[in-house]
C-alpha cells in the first residue's frame, strides 16, 4: 500500500525518472552498456497495485471494534498458528538439557558406560541445533507479524485522526499525537516482535520444568514449588500494580516532552525575538525532569522485583540441595534426579528473570495501547449521520435559521442568528474581534454544529448529507494559508488532484500568478520549503486562491484573506478575488473595509447577533454602527489606502 501510491508496476528506476521529469530535469535516456543491467532489475522487482485506500467519514464496522492486540494480531492467522507452533518447540525442547544430562549420569555414567553417555551427548546436539533453527524462524515469523501490524495500526490511527473535529486540534497539543503515532507504536512494535514470543517462550519452559520436576519426584517437586512459588506471585503482583503506574506516567511525560519540543520549535522565531531562551530552557527543564521521575520509579520498581526474585532462587536451591542430598543419601532419589532438580531450579529461574525483562515491555506495550484506544475512541464532535445522502450540485443558497453556537456551551458566541443568502451573492460579515465573523463562516462549512438551529444550502440542512459532498462544494481561503511540502503545482492541485496542466494554467492566470511562476528557477515544479515559508504573504495567498479556483466550488469562504498583506500584495490579490467570486456565493470575512465595499451585502455581527444589514452605502446612509466604523477607518486613512 505503501509503495503503490509512489511507484508504478514499472519498478523503482520508473519512479526515479518519473521524480526527475517532475523536478524539470531532462532525462537522457539508458546508456547502452547499461541497459541490460537495468532489464535484470526490473524482472526482479514486484509488482506495486495501485493504491486501494477508500476515506469513509463514518468508520467501518472493522473500525469500531475496541482497540486490543487480539483484535490486532487476529487477521494474521497463518503466522499467529506458525509463531504458536514455533514457542512450543523452543519452549519445550529449549530446556531438555537437564533431563538428558539425569539420564546421561544414571544410565551412562554410574554403570560406566560410555555408548549410552556419547548418545545422549549426540542427541542434546541435534536438539540444540534444532531449537537454535526454530529461533531463527521464531525471530522472522515475529518480525513479519509486527511489521504487518503496526502498518495497520498506524493507518488505523492517522485515519481516525481525519475524522476528528477541529475542537479536538484546539484542544490538544500536536507533540503529543505525535507521541501516539511514534514512541507508543513503537513500544508495541518492540511488544510484538520481542515480547509477546519470549513471554511465551518462557512460560512453556517453566510449565515444561514443572512438569518433568513432578515427573522424576513428586514429593520434592511440590516441596520446592511450595517454597519457591508464593513468593514470587505475590512479589509478581505486586510488581504489576507498581509498573503499571510506572510506565503510565512514563508514556504521558514522553508526550509532554515532545509537545513542548514541537511548540519550542514551531515558535523558535518568536522566541528569539522575544528573548525566552532561558524561560524556554528552564521550562523544558521542568518536563523532561517530570519525565525523568516517572522513569526513575519504574526503575526502582525493577531494582526491588529483579534482585528479589533471584534471592528467592538462590535460597531455594539451598533448600533443595539440603532436602534432596539427604534423600540421595538415603537412596530414595539417584544422583541424575538430584543433578537435575539442581539444574532445572536454575533454570526455572532463568526464566522468571526473562519474564522481568519482558514484562517491562510488556507494560510498556500495555500502557501504549491503553493510550492508543483513548485517541481512537474519542468520538469526533462533527460526525456524519448514519444514511446521510450525497448533497447534489448546489446553486449556493444558504440559510441560517435561528442558529446559536458556542465553542463552550455555556458561552455562546452567536444567539438565535437568522439570515439568508441568496445563489450568487457575496456577503462581507464585518464586526469586532471576537464577535462572531469566522464562527459564521465555521457553520457554513460544518466545522462545527450549533447547540441550536439549522443551517441550510439550497433548503437542505447541511447534517443530513455527506461531509464530502459538503465540503467538496465549498472552497476556503484561509488568512493564513498552508502550504504542504512539494512544488507549488502539487499546493495548487491539492483540492482537486485530478486538475489538468490547461486547469493548472487557466488557474495562475486567473489569480495573478504568472509573474510568481515565471520568475522562479523550476516554474510550477518549484519546490515551496516548509509552510511555504519562502514566499511571501501575498505569494502564498496568491497560491491559496488558485487552489480554491482549481477546486471549482459553488460556495466560496474567504476568511480575512487580505487583512495580513501590505498594499501592493492586497491589490493583486483583489484583482484574483475579482475572477475568482465571478458566478459564486462568497461569504467574506472582513477586517479590512476594502474588501466590505466589494461585497454585495454587509452583515454587521456585534454581541452574538446580526445588528445591520445593507449594502455599503444603504449602511453609510443609516448612521449606524458600520457607519461609525466606516468613519473610523476613513479618518485613518482607509479611504486613501483602497484608492491607493
Amino acid at each position: 500500500m505503501g509503495w503503490g501510491g509512489g511507484f508504478g508496476g514499472g519498478g523503482g528506476f520508473v519512479g526515479a525518472q518519473t521524480a526527475s521529469a517532475q523536478a524539470g530535469l531532462p532525462f537522457g535516456g539508458i546508456p547502452s552498456e547499461l541497459q541490460q543491467g537495468v532489464d535484470k532489475i526490473l524482472k526482479t522487482e514486484p509488482e506495486h497495485p495501485t493504491s486501494d485506500v477508500h476515506f469513509t467519514a463514518l468508520p467501518s464496522e472493522r473500525e469500531r471494534r475496541r482497540l486490543t492486540i487480539p483484535l490486532l494480531v487476529h487477521e494474521h492467522p497463518v503466522l499467529l498458528a506458525a509463531g504458536a507452533l514455533l514457542v512450543l518447540v523452543v519452549g519445550v525442547f529449549g530446556v531438555a538439557g537437564p533431563f538428558l544430562v539425569q539420564q546421561a549420569i544414571d544410565d551412562g555414567m554410574i554403570p560406566k558406560k560410555l555408548d549410552v553417555v556419547l548418545f545422549y551427548a549426540a542427541v542434546y546436539l541435534v536438539i540444540s541445533v534444532g531449537v537454535a533453527y526454530a529461533q531463527r524462524g521464531l525471530v522472522h515469523d515475529t518480525g513479519r507479524l509486527a511489521a504487518r501490524v503496526m502498518h495497520r495500526l498506524r493507518i488505523l490511527v492517522f485515519t481516525h485522526l481525519q475524522r476528528l473535529g477541529l475542537d479536538f486540534y484546539t484542544d490538544e497539543k500536536a507533540g503529543v499525537l505525535m507521541s501516539r503515532m511514534t514512541s507508543d507504536i513503537e513500544n508495541l512494535q518492540q511488544f510484538l516482535q520481542d515480547g509477546i514470543s519470549s513471554f511465551g517462550v518462557q512460560l512453556v519452559s517453566m510449565l515444561t520444568i514443572i512438569g518433568i520436576l513432578l515427573y522424576d519426584d513428586a514429593a520434592l517437586a511440590a516441596l520446592t514449588i511450595v517454597a519457591v512459588l508464593p513468593l514470587l506471585i505475590g512479589l509478581t503482583i505486586w510488581f504489576h500494580r507498581a509498573s503499571e503506574r510506572g510506565y503510565l506516567r512514563s508514556r504521558d511525560g514522553i508526550a509532554n516532552v515532545l509537545s513542548d519540543l514541537s511548540e519550542s520549535l514551531y515558535g523558535v522565531r518568536v522566541v528569539t525575538a522575544t528573548n525566552r531562551q532561558r524561560h524556554n530552557v528552564v521550562h523544558h527543564r521542568n518536563v523532561v525532569g517530570e519525565y525523568r521521575d516517572a522513569n526513575l520509579y519504574t526503575g526502582r520498581a525493577n531494582a526491588i522485583y529483579g534482585p528479589t526474585t533471584v534471592m528467592i532462587g538462590i535460597l531455594g536451591q539451598a533448600l533443595l540441595l539440603g532436602v534432596g542430598g539427604t534423600l540421595a543419601l538415603e537412596g530414595k532419589i539417584s544422583v541424575g534426579v538430584l543433578v537435575a532438580f539442581v539444574l532445572y531450579l536454575g533454570r526455572f529461574f532463568q526464566p522468571i528473570q526473562l519474564l522481568v525483562q519482558q514484562y517491562n515491555v510488556l507494560q510498556q506495550g500495555r500502557s501504549s495501547i491503553i493510550r492508543l484506544r483513548e485517541l481512537v475512541e474519542t468520538p469526533p464532535t462533527v460526525a456524519e449521520r448514519e444514511g446521510a445522502r450525497e448533497l447534489p450540485p448546489v446553486e449556493g443558497a444558504i440559510e441560517f435559521s435561528d442558529v446559536t453556537f458556542g465553542y463552550l456551551e455555556d458561552r455562546p458566541v452567536l444567539h438565535h442568528v437568522d439570515l439568508s443568502i441568496l445563489p450568487g451573492e457575496s456577503i462581507a460579515f464585518v464586526g469586532s474581534t471576537g464577535a462572531g465573523k469566522s464562527t459564521m463562516a465555521k457553520l457554513v462549512n460544518r466545522f462545527y454544529d450549533p447547540q441550536g438551529g439549522r443551517v441550510l444550502v439550497d433548503g437542505i440542512d447541511i447534517r443530513d448529507v455527506t461531509l464530502h459532498s459538503l465540503r467538496s462544494q465549498i472552497g476556503v481561503v484561509p488568512q493564513e494559508p498552508f502550504l504542504f511540502a512539494g512544488s507549488i503545482r502539487d499546493n495548487l492541485v491539492f483540492a482537486n488532484p485530478s486538475a489538468t496542466d490547461a486547469d493548472v494554467d487557466d488557474a495562475i492566470d486567473a489569480v495573478g500568478l504568472r509573474e510568481l511562476v515565471d520568475r522562479l528557477p523550476r516554474g510550477m515544479d518549484t519546490v515551496v520549503h516548509e509552510r511555504g515559508q519562502t514566499l511571501s504573504a501575498g505569494e502564498r495567498q496568491l497560491l491559496a486562491l488558485g487552489r480554491a479556483f482549481l477546486s471549482h466550488p459553488r460556495v466560496l469562504v474567504l476568511d480575512e484573506a487580505t487583512s495580513s498583506l501590505d498594499l501592493r500584495s492586497e491589490t493583486v490579490v483583489e484583482r484574483a478575488l475579482t475572477r475568482l467570486l465571478e458566478g459564486r456565493t462568497a461569504l467574506l470575512i472582513a477586517h479590512r473595509l476594502t474588501t466590505a465595499k466589494r461585497a454585495d451585502r454587509i452583515v454587521v455581527i456585534e454581541d452574538g447577533g446580526i445588528v445591520e444589514s445593507g449594502s455599503h452605502d444603504e449602511l453609510v446612509a443609516r448612521g449606524g454602527r458600520y457607519a461609525a466604523m466606516y468613519g473610523t477607518w476613513v479618518r485613518q486613512g482607509g479611504l486613501g489606502d483602497a484608492e491607493g
